[in-house]
């Protein structure tokens, strides 16, 4: 079988001639001496330093394409660990097969060993998507006041836990917000505003309706308990969020 001839690539060099002088030191006298040779330079083409100019085009591209795509990899796991609602910010936190989605509200805390007041964060987790609460609806505007009275009536809203975690969470919310929970299972809606008064009863829907000044009424279908008394919690967050 007769071999293939493999054409070589022929270098083409441009000699030139260059001498280099000396001065040296031989017998105690200074000599001048004079040493010549021959440079080689290598004679670059048009096409060949377009060829090159286009690899390296090539390789700044592949590498901003993967530079990029690391970025892109980057933000979409970062928006997967996070929530924005309303301006709201909430982070995913995974415990085994519970999902939770938490933030947080900025308090003052007093150092016990120093007695200095400390700026610090407390932390809510919810067990609903805030997103998915949006679905729920709010027919009012949240407002704060001093002073709170949470009712729950018309039945016991057990619901496995969720009743007891729903409204303990809400009491603990208006409670780092420095609002005083009184408990007066007479009262009722204040016409004047004096008080917050938040009534919890059973509902063909769940939502929340604004009754008065102060007056809110969260309507709760089957045991959305949870759901609902979290949309309340979503909500106050917002509010507390646009007025900080």
């Amino acid at each position: 079988m007769a071999k293939k001839k493999v054409k070589k690539r022929r270098i083409q060099t441009k000699k030139e001639e260059v001498c280099e002088t000396f001065n040296i030191k031989k017998d105690g006298k200074k000599q001048t001496v004079t040493s010549c040779g021959v440079e080689e330079e290598v004679i670059v083409k048009k096409d060949q330093l377009k060829s090159e100019n286009k690899i390296l085009k090539w390789v700044l591209i592949i590498m901003g394409a993967l530079l990029l795509l690391v970025i892109l990899i980057w933000l979409v796991a970062d928006s997967m660990s996070h929530i924005l609602y309303k301006g709201v910010s909430f982070d995913i936190v995974k415990e085994g097969n519970l999902v939770l989605y938490s933030t947080f509200i900025p308090v003052k805390q007093t150092n016990l060993q120093t007695g200095k007041v400390i700026d610090a964060d407390y932390v809510f987790y919810l067990r609903n998507d805030p997103g998915n609460l949006d679905k729920i609806n709010f027919n009012g505007d949240i407002k704060l006041s001093k002073k709170a009275v949470i009712n729950v009536s018309g039945r016991n809203f057990n619901c496995d836990g969720d009743g007891i975690i729903g409204v303990a969470n809400l009491q603990k919310m208006y409670n780092i917000l420095g609002v005083n929970l009184v408990k007066d299972a007479n009262a009722s809606c204040d016409d004047m505003g004096r008080y917050m008064f938040i009534e919890i009863e059973p509902g063909d829907k769940t939502e929340i309706i604004q009754t008065g000044i102060l007056c809110y009424t969260i309507k709760v279908k089957d045991c959305e308990i949870l759901r609902a008394t979290e949309k309340m919690m979503v909500e106050t967050f917002v509010k507390y969020n646009e007025i900080a």
